[in-house]
């Protein structure tokens, strides 16, 4: 006997069970920020229940990745390329290393320019004269610091 193909057992998505309010709390999140992401299509839309959002686990995943890319400095579209980006079981798309590059190169700048407000904050408080304007290296350190971020060097 032929089984037809449309009564195999097919994989179930999973149940879609948590509340917004639910998802909000154990992703440590406002309600609102959830549904600010869905709006923004970095979550896809909920199933409903008598009108209610209801969510599956996936979506904690989810937002623990637009967490930790919002923590590393990502904007909500480079978020949405880094969540479109990987497919199931496939190497990370070339749309996504050029975004790594990139934000790895924005993150050494960073770095600098916060080294060098380092640096300018210290001959600050090394400063042992009444008045800062008498503080000779405390103004070079701040035009080191102003050169850099101009990315002058």
């Amino acid at each position: 006997m032929v089984e037809d193909k449309d009564t195999e057992d097919k994989d179930t998505e999973p149940t879609a069970e948590m509340a917004i309010g639910e998802v909000a709390r154990r992703a440590g999140l406002s309600t609102s920020a959830v549904r600010f992401y869905e709006r923004r299509g970095l979550l896809p839309k909920p199933a409903r229940s008598s009108g209610q959002r209801r969510y599956d686990e996936q979506v904690l995943r989810l937002l623990a990745m637009i967490e930790v890319g919002r923590d590393a400095g990502l904007t909500l579209a480079e978020i949405r390329t880094l969540l479109d980006g990987f497919a199931d079981a496939t190497a990370p798309s070339q749309e996504w290393c050029a975004l790594a590059e990139s934000k790895l190169g924005e993150i050494d700048a960073l770095i600098r320019r916060a080294r060098a407000m380092r640096r300018l904050l210290q001959e600050g408080l090394a400063c042992e004269c009444l008045r800062l304007e008498d503080q000779d290296e405390f103004f070079a350190a701040c035009a080191e610091w102003a050169m850099q971020r101009a990315g002058v060097s």
